[in-house]
């Protein structure tokens, strides 16, 4: 490197440095969702001046009027930041051009082929690409596949004639967002950061030590990105490994979560999983998807991480041949019976309803002409998205309603609903998360 070059970025980097650390920086959140808003909020209540960027008029609105559209993030947090002059929304990415830091939250879903949609990263880096410049930091979050924040970031700096590590900075910093947990949040979970360069590093080591308690530096954003799978793949497939167990336990007529409770005694050795209806929400159902992809352009087929996949895709069928099982023991066939769907969102104490499985069993039971009902205090209004639509509203749980109930399936076990209550007046319980521990007289677990 040329001395001019090297004291060019090294002023680049000491002077981003600098406006961070003395908190005049400006930064630029791009998505206000359930990793964007609460990440903004940070840098707002840290000191800084923050610009959301969110195409969503709904959620933009919902700022402008003080209010928040997150069960976990209170209007009076909002309020608050609104206050402080420090926090904006807006859809007009020509704004990116004041930031000195954009950090990108958008989503990255899969498609129907079970591949990775980054439709959304690159329609993000699209938009904001006239507004790069020098002496920016910008960093990717979303969930991606190792070697992303290279194709879909660096090659369009790259591009624009931006010498990565020294006009402007890169890195990958992984969510780790986790809805509804009341022990951590944005600022004490630790960050996972990665650099394109080593300067890279150390400027986004400097932007999150603002406000996260914990950063981890890795060697690259391609670590960086494998780890965010790591972690999603291993609970992925411990899950898939007790959903496994417990159809045999079933079969076998053990309670699966009494030996998970027993195993759990062990101090050393043992990290309790447990069963559910299906996987949800939207990081372990597809994460797992992203590596498998990537994995066959090395010629590596990825059997383990795919046969979870697979078990935990077929728990919705398995959940619906138990509901059919426990009606045939009540002498009711599956068409024509009443059924409560108890939650909609993917786990409990929250309004997230992105790839619940509650959806799938809603739509099974439908197609066996089951007359189904649902309640989740979080999600007022169902509507399907397959053929043919499925509209519905919340009803209460009541005496009266739970004993018009041929069964009711507990989907989702948010801490909000009575368990006492649905036991006593039910008919027949079919329970997919072990709230009740074991079998009642009319408690089916699933």
């Amino acid at each position: 490197m040329k001395l001019n070059t090297y004291l060019a970025s090294m002023n680049q980097k000491l002077g981003l440095a600098t406006k961070i650390n003395e908190k005049s920086a400006n930064i630029g959140i791009v998505g206000l969702g359930y990793v964007g808003l609460p990440l903004a909020l940070s840098f707002v209540e840290a000191g800084f001046k923050v610009i959301g960027f969110e195409i969503d008029d709904f959620k933009t609105s919902k700022i402008k009027n003080n209010e928040s559209y997150l069960k976990h993030i209170s209007s009076e947090r909002i309020q608050v930041a609104i206050k402080t002059r420090r926090f904006e929304t807006t859809a007009d990415y020509k704004l990116a051009h004041e930031a000195d830091a954009l950090i990108i939250c958008v989503p990255t879903p899969l498609d129907h082929h079970l591949e990775p949609d980054m439709s959304f990263v690159k329609d993000t880096i699209n938009a904001l690409k006239p507004s790069f410049r020098k002496g920016q930091v910008i960093s990717l979050e979303s969930t991606v596949y190792p070697g992303a924040t290279d194709e879909e970031v660096v090659s369009v700096l790259e591009a624009q004639n931006f010498k990565v590590g020294e006009d402007v900075f890169v890195l990958f910093s992984p969510e780790r967002e986790d809805p509804g947990n009341a022990k951590f949040h944005t600022t004490n979970i630790p960050k996972v950061v990665g650099g394109t360069t080593p300067t890279c590093l150390e400027v986004g080591v400097t932007l999150y030590n603002q406000v996260i308690e914990k950063v981890v530096p890795v060697s690259s954003t391609r670590a960086a990105e494998m780890t965010k799978l790591l972690e999603n793949i291993y609970r992925a497939v411990n899950i898939g490994l007790v959903n496994e167990l417990k159809t045999v336990a079933d079969k076998m007529g053990i309670n699966i979560w009494e030996v998970i409770d027993a195993a759990a005694t062990k101090p050393f050795g043992f990290t309790p999983f447990y069963p559910g209806p299906g996987l949800g929400g939207h990081c372990i159902p597809i994460d797992p998807f992203y590596l498998t992809w990537k994995a066959k352009e090395y010629g590596v087929h990825t059997r383990f991480i795919e046969l979870a996949g697979q078990t935990n895709w077929a728990m919705p069928e398995w959940v619906v041949s138990k509901v059919v099982e426990a009606l045939n023991q009540n002498a009711k066939a599956v068409k024509g019976s009443k059924i409560l769907v108890l939650g909609l969102a993917y786990k409990k104490n929250i309004e997230d309803m992105r790839e619940s499985p509650s959806a799938e069993l809603i739509k099974l039971l439908s197609a066996k002409g089951a007359q189904l009902y649902y309640a989740d205090p979080y999600i007022p209004v169902y509507e399907s998205e397959h053929e043919p639509k499925i509209k519905m509203e919340s009803v209460s749980v009541n005496p009266q309603v739970l004993s018009e109930m041929d069964c009711v399936l507990l989907a989702t076990d948010h801490d909000i609903f009575d368990y006492n209550l649905i036991q006593k007046e039910s008919k027949l319980v079919v329970d997919t998360r072990g709230r009740y521990r074991k079998a009642l007289p009319n408690v089916v677990l699933a």
